[in-house]
């Protein structure tokens, strides 16, 4: 088996079936003799910002000598980028030796009658393996989606649970309210494991607290007074974190976003129930939050040019912020694009509320949920009296806004896809 047979066969699993009853992953893991007991776990749920903790969170831990695993999705450009030790993606062989072991589990666990892993479960198990071949001590693990039935969640130990802010997104799976959703990221909380969580929403705080105190599990909150911003530039945010250990400390992140401030505060909080003795000095938990670094959430790509994955609700408001917070008088870009099941009227809408685009581009993505780059123009026009163009090759779409930049700032937005396609196109044409 090749590495390119191997990913060719998990892509064939449907990303989005229904899930398997989690006694099924469990048995996948039984079968892999539980790797995940050997290492300390850092378990992270939520809407938005999971990915950026776990980022956080990695760059700390590296930087404090520790050996650590990262298990995250999406992925952006390749599968790989999922599986990171001390914040490298995995090479193909490794990859494809962890496959391999799972494979042959997989077809032992079908003849047995077992359900067939979904695509999650088997990235899952693959990443299991793969850390427990490269020895890893920490791993910190994001769930791909919700959190009570997540695969993730056969997790049994955890050293820590972090909850990062919840919103509205996946109403169809998680829930139609915010309660709904809380209670199902607040499911991986376990008995006596500490929970850092974000404590803005009075919604979620109630249900979190609530499956906490259920489970005798001490929970720090997150909330708005506790950090200040302090500055920030086209790449980076200062702030200040006014708790315990961290208090009147000035960070910093290099994502030029509001709320990579409070992404970064959640870190910090986390590391408090990981390294309580500080083994991992506050310097170099300082050093390592400069130095994150995570794909595609307000990542600085070229000289002026950002991508980020908003795609929902909260991601789309966050970024306006941004746009809002842009130099006045700046000449600012937007590439977008966008799937068919998200609310992209709304998310324009909001977008163009901020009368902060000089220009929009918009373009399609690659597959199945594709929006015709000409609906999505039409939608901006509604909208905005700046200039709108559109066109159906992304390539050509990129090229065409960088063009159009000049000395201002290119923001790419609207979907993780954008992303992947857009830092793909980089990749290949201006590296």
């Amino acid at each position: 088996m090749t590495y390119d047979e191997a990913v060719s066969y998990i892509y064939s699993v449907p990303k989005f079936t229904k899930k398997n009853e989690p006694s099924n992953t469990a048995e996948l893991a039984d079968r892999l003799g539980r790797p995940e007991r050997r290492m300390k776990i850092i378990h992270v749920a939520g809407t938005n910002g999971k990915g950026s903790v776990c980022a956080f969170l990695s760059s700390m831990l590296v930087a404090g000598g520790k050996k650590t695993g990262l298990f995250t999705s999406p992925h952006l450009v390749k599968i790989n980028e999922r599986f990171q030790i001390d914040n490298v993606p995995v090479s193909d062989g490794e990859f494809l030796k962890a496959y391999e072991e799972v494979w042959q589990v997989i077809q032992q666990m079908i003849k047995d009658g077992f359900c067939h892993p979904t695509y999650f479960e088997i990235l899952f198990a693959v990443g299991l393996v793969i850390f427990r071949n490269c020895g890893v001590e920490y791993l910190i693990l994001e769930t791909g989606l919700g959190g009570r039935l997540d695969a993730t969640n056969v997790v049994e130990h955890p050293l820590a649970v972090v909850l990062t802010s919840i919103s509205l997104d996946h109403t169809e799976i998680l829930g139609d309210t915010i309660a709904k959703i809380a209670g199902e990221k607040a499911g991986i909380i376990k008995r006596d494991v500490p929970v850092v969580y974000d404590g803005q929403d009075p919604e979620a705080e109630r249900v979190i607290l609530k499956k906490a105190a259920e489970m005798n599990a001490k929970a720090l909150g997150l909330h708005r007074e506790m950090y200040r911003i302090k500055g920030k530039t086209d790449k980076s945010i200062d702030f200040e974190l006014d708790d315990g250990y961290y208090k009147n400390k000035t960070f910093s992140v290099p994502f030029p976003a509001d709320y990579q401030a409070e992404n970064g505060s959640l870190a910090l909080l986390a590391m408090e129930c990981v390294d309580p003795e500080h083994e991992i000095p506050l310097e170099v938990r300082r050093k390592a939050l400069v130095n994150a670094r995570w794909q595609g959430r307000m990542e600085t790509v070229l000289p002026g040019v950002i991508v980020d994955g908003a795609h929902n609700a909260d991601g789309i408001r966050e970024f306006t912020k941004t746009l809002s917070d842009m130099q006045p008088g700046r000449r600012i870009v937007l590439l977008f694009s966008a799937v068919v099941e998200k609310d992209y009227d709304r998310m324009i809408g909001e977008i163009c509320e901020t009368g902060r685009l000089s220009e929009v581009i918009v373009t399609e993505i690659h597959g199945d949920r594709i929006v015709p780059a000409e609906t999505l123009a039409e939608v901006f026009r509604r909208y905005t009296d700046v200039p709108v163009s559109s066109y159906t090759d992304m390539e050509e779409a990129f090229d065409e806004a960088r063009k159009r930049q000049g000395d201002g700032m290119l923001f790419c937005a609207g979907s993780l896809y954008l992303v992947g396609e857009i830092k793909e196109i980089i990749e290949e044409k201006y590296k």
